[in-house]
């Protein structure tokens, strides 16, 4: 469901797919070739909108709110995850439900294992692999880690493609 909150409606790339069970409201941009799954909650309803980058995806489940939030292009942020924070640098990995709080920043091509905490006002280095309650970078995104995470991304695209294709 996408919907327009006072003057401000979701611009979403033509080449973009969100699931009807999707829901998208007020300032809220969506770049070319990502996917917004079902059971997704986008709200952008803050003094500055929500900027979704190129082949990003956000699974099922996921909860994306921030005022000027920036999420980078191929970024993946996995099922049930909260993003509350600032900045995901390109080509980042959230893991299934783990949450980044607000005035907080993933540099490029970082990992978040599932379940971690990314506390407010934390400022994550790139390529760091995090882990934890509270969050700590234990070190950096391996190469093997880093091509798996594009591939994620990627595989995705064509993913939602068919589901689009499909009228789903």
């Amino acid at each position: 469901m996408i919907r327009s909150l006072g003057n401000k409606t979701p611009k979403i790339a033509d080449t973009a797919w969100v699931s009807e069970f999707a829901y998208v409201v007020g300032d809220v941009e969506i770049g070319e070739h990502s996917s917004i799954w079902p059971g997704v909650t986008i709200r952008g309803d803050g003094e500055k909108g929500i900027v979704i980058g190129n082949y990003v995806n956000a699974q099922e489940g996921a909860v994306i709110h921030g005022s000027g939030l920036v999420v980078e292009d191929y970024a993946t942020i996995g099922h049930a995850v909260v993003v509350h924070g600032d900045f995901i640098g390109e080509g980042c990995l959230l893991g299934n439900n783990c949450t980044f709080l607000h005035r907080s920043r993933l540099g490029k091509h970082c990992l978040i294992a599932a379940n971690s905490v990314i506390l407010s006002g934390t400022d994550v280095p790139e390529r760091s692999f995090v882990t934890g309650i509270p969050g700590e970078v234990k070190r950096q995104v391996s190469d093997g880690q880093l091509e798996n995470m594009k591939h994620t991304a990627l595989s995705l695209v064509e993913h939602a493609r068919e589901f689009k294709e499909n009228g789903l």
